[in-house]
């Protein structure tokens, strides 16, 4: 194991941060990590806004406030770049 991943915590927002970073990188918002280029993937930032949806969905309830604040705030940030991205895109 790498100095990394010792400091890296398995928890909920980590998850779904995970999944918003795919999203993102998917949107043309951020490089992918092994390329380095930005490229926009509707379908797949699609995906990953579903993904986040329905953990958010799943979980319901059973979230901190820390946690269901945060991912509220990810999955609308998420909707609202992807709309502006889609009009750009066409």
């Amino acid at each position: 194991m790498t100095s990394e991943s010792q400091h890296l915590e398995a928890n909920f927002i980590t998850l779904a941060m995970s999944v918003a970073s795919a999203a993102a990188m998917s949107l043309g918002l951020a490089p992918d990590p092994t390329t380095k280029q930005t490229k926009v993937n509707l379908p797949m930032a699609r995906f990953n806004i579903d993904l986040l949806e329905m953990l958010q969905i799943k979980t319901k309830g059973n979230l901190e406030k820390e946690e269901a604040d945060f991912i509220t705030r990810v999955v609308a940030d998420l909707k609202m770049k992807f709309v502006e991205v889609s009009k750009n895109e066409k």
